[in-house]
């Protein structure tokens, strides 16, 4: 796992409550960058803000839930109407891409990523 937070916020289709996450469906959330598999983009302890709402494209950085487990990982396009989701510093045995079959895993885009303490550190996305 990539990213860590205790309860990531549901997405706005499946939920209209935001009592756990304390933010509506639509609202940025900050996670923690746990592990080192999107070394060397994000390193483990950065923290990472995520817009629920984010426009997809093809090399985006995103937070997908992908068989039941929150992940962030690099969205890459496949062929004319593929998608896959893609560790850039893959390892423990896992494979460097996971193929999806449509986009209702991915949850949000990473807009923007700092470290803790180091604020010329921050780094924005499009």
């Amino acid at each position: 796992m990539s990213c860590a937070c205790k309860t990531p916020p549901a997405p706005a289709a499946e939920s209209h409550d935001s009592g756990a996450a304390g933010c509506s469906g639509g609202e940025s959330f900050a996670l923690q960058v746990l592990g080192d598999d999107m070394l060397p983009e994000f390193r483990h302890g950065e923290i990472i803000i995520v817009e629920p709402d984010g426009a997809l494209r093809d090399g985006s950085f995103v937070l997908a839930q992908p068989g039941g487990e929150w992940t962030l990982r690099q969205l890459v396009r496949r062929g004319a109407d593929g998608w896959a989701l893609r560790a850039l510093n893959p390892g423990g045995g896992e494979p460097p891409e996971l193929a999806l079959p449509d986009l209702s895993a991915v949850h949000g885009v990473v807009i923007q990523k700092s470290v803790p303490g180091r604020r010329r550190l921050t780094k924005f996305y499009s």
